[in-house]
């Protein structure tokens, strides 16, 4: 599986361009989802630390068997990797 990520959240982006963020001047972002970013700049000041405890809810629904402990590690692992957090 190639889907492109939300660079932010991790939200997979899908195959259309509907779901991506857009940039100052209208165009739509590359590597950002409209929950995320919008007119070029984030739509929230969250820490990675808050998106990880936020998204662990998300992640246990998307994986049935694993538990909230697995689930934050899975993010800790995986958030940095993110191009909005790798500088963080």
């Amino acid at each position: 599986m190639n889907e492109k990520l939300c660079q932010s959240c991790g939200k997979p982006m899908g195959q259309t361009n509907e779901l991506y963020g857009t940039e100052k001047n209208g165009t739509k972002s590359c590597d950002y989802c409209d929950d995320c970013y919008k007119n070029g700049e984030f739509t929230t000041n969250i820490s990675k630390e808050r998106m990880i405890e936020v998204s662990i809810p998300y992640l246990l629904k998307e994986k049935p068997g694993i538990d909230e402990a697995q689930a934050r590690k899975e993010m800790e692992d995986f958030f940095p990797t993110l191009k909005r957090w790798k500088t963080h």
